[in-house]
């Protein structure tokens, strides 16, 4: 397929060729729930924690008779139904990892992006040079394409100056081409390409690049 390329002011001036078997790939909303939810259970640092009736540091001794008060029996101050008892079936450290097949998250990120380009989310620059730091460069860029919602900025290597221009405005980031994943790819309202990085898509995730 044909995707249209535009210059920094929103003019078509082209067009590049994508690759099919990237941007034109079946909808598949399981496989690409599946993986968004991998993904984000992987972020998860699983490090909460709570105080059992063992751990907490109390007495043990038992807070009144069984019998004879007419209150309720209790064993001691550790007791969870106690103010600064332990806490019962609480959060303990463990992991929230999800292992998925390497073909299964190369295809939803095949996924994600084709879902992008039927939705006419994307939007392919010619290039994107800044020589020095600027913010006013990539919010120019965002205005003339008349973008709402967060927006992700895709080039095809790391370039600082872009990512320093785009590090102050709220709702635009940057990233590489051999970064992306479903998460970012379907996070964002808006993803913006450089026609380098539409290239080593293809180049990583087509046909000839990857598993077929």
């Amino acid at each position: 397929m044909n995707l249209q390329v535009k210059d920094k002011k929103g003019k078509v001036v082209g067009s590049v060729e994508a690759s099919d078997h990237v941007w034109g790939a079946p909808s598949n909303d399981a496989l690409l729930h599946q993986a968004v939810v991998a993904q984000q259970a992987n972020k998860r640092r699983g490090t909460q924690d709570t105080q059992t009736r063992a751990e907490v540091s109390f007495s043990t001794r038992k807070i009144r008779p069984q019998k004879g008060t007419g209150a309720a029996r209790q064993g001691s101050r550790r007791s969870p139904n106690r103010v600064g008892g332990g806490v019962a079936h609480g959060p303990h450290p463990r992991s929230f990892r999800q292992r998925l097949p390497k073909k299964m998250r190369r295809q939803a990120l095949r996924v994600a992006l084709s879902d992008k380009v039927r939705q006419d989310a994307i939007t392919v620059i010619d290039t994107l040079k800044v020589d020095v730091p600027k913010s006013s460069v990539i919010r120019d860029i965002v205005a003339a394409f008349e973008l709402k919602g967060r927006t992700l900025i895709v080039t095809g290597a790391t370039d600082h100056n872009v990512i320093k221009s785009a590090s102050n405005l709220q709702g635009v980031e940057v990233q590489t081409a051999a970064l992306m994943n479903p998460l970012e790819a379907t996070s964002a309202s808006n993803l913006i390409f450089t026609q380098e990085a539409v290239v080593a898509i293809d180049g990583l995730w087509g046909s000839g690049g990857g598993e077929k």
